[in-house]
């Protein structure tokens, strides 16, 4: 039940592509919540998306922009401001991809023109976009930017690839920027580590539908659903949280801090023809 928890702030969500996309649920969270939004989206995105129709729901102006390009990244900043009159208060950073998961590298075997390709799509645009909107002046103080992350940034999870570097640098660049940007406009950074997620990107990993099972199972809430985030996000966007920065934020069902959990013993002695008690 939406509590207009944005109303009168206005933000940017980057990367919705389908109804699947946490991006996509996050934008329509924040209508709901009283906010007025621009989405934006590479390109070829676009194309293959339906962004188009998530528009038209959430009475939003869509803006082409490819998030390793700091010209199109200046010109999204500028057209935003103008089409919302004035500045912003919010981005989300849901952009990430890795042609070496795409092209079934396998870690240790990793092409590293597409390793730079994984880094530049997924972490340094958080940089560039953080960068264009302090050089435009784009977000209010006391704003929030979010970018999603994973516990692969901790952790290692061989499917994961190389996305588990390019997450563990989306992470430093959130808490780099973060005190930049905090000293000068009291505008924070912060990154949520989501449950893994049925998404069209998250589907992409090796493995990924057994882990979602194991995540499960070790979550002490079960995994956060795409809708969760979104609130979770809604939130952290809001005057509720303006001092909280520099972090990134565990929205896992409690999956990051078990050890082991019931569940996965008992299905590990079952295997093994044993039980509890023997």
């Amino acid at each position: 039940m939406a509590n207009q928890l944005l109303k009168g702030k206005k933000g940017i969500i980057f990367g919705a592509l389908d109804e699947r996309s946490i991006a996509w649920k996050t934008a329509l969270v924040c209508v709901a919540e009283g906010a007025e939004i621009t989405l934006s989206n590479a390109p070829i995105a676009l194309r293959m998306g339906k962004i188009n129709e998530l528009a038209s729901m959430c009475n939003a102006k869509v803006i082409a922009a490819d998030a390793t390009s700091t010209a199109d990244l200046d010109s999204l900043m500028q057209q935003s401001m103008e089409n919302h009159g004035g500045k912003i208060d919010f981005m989300l950073h849901s952009i990430g991809m890795s042609p070496n998961v795409r092209k079934k590298f396998a870690y240790t075997d990793t092409n590293y023109e597409n390793f730079l390709k994984t880094l530049d799509i997924s972490a340094l645009s958080l940089h560039r976009v953080l960068q264009s909107a302090m050089k435009a002046d784009a977000l209010n103080e006391w704003g929030s930017v979010v970018g999603l992350s994973y516990i692969a940034a901790q952790r290692t999870f061989p499917g994961y690839n190389d996305m588990a570097d390019a997450k563990a640098l989306l992470e430093s660049v959130a808490r780099s920027f973060g005190y930049h940007y905090g000293f000068a406009k009291k505008v924070r950074v912060n990154t949520v580590s989501q449950s893994p997620t049925v998404t069209t990107a998250g589907s992409g990993v090796s493995g990924f539908d057994v882990f979602l099972e194991y995540a499960e199972k070790m979550s002490p809430l079960g995994n956060a659903s795409a809708e969760d985030c979104a609130n979770y996000c809604a939130m952290l966007f809001s005057d509720y949280t303006r001092m909280v920065t520099m972090q990134n934020l565990f929205h896992d069902g409690g999956f990051s801090f078990t050890g082991v959990s019931t569940p996965i013993v008992d299905q590990i002695l079952k295997a093994n023809g044993e039980t509890a008690e023997g």
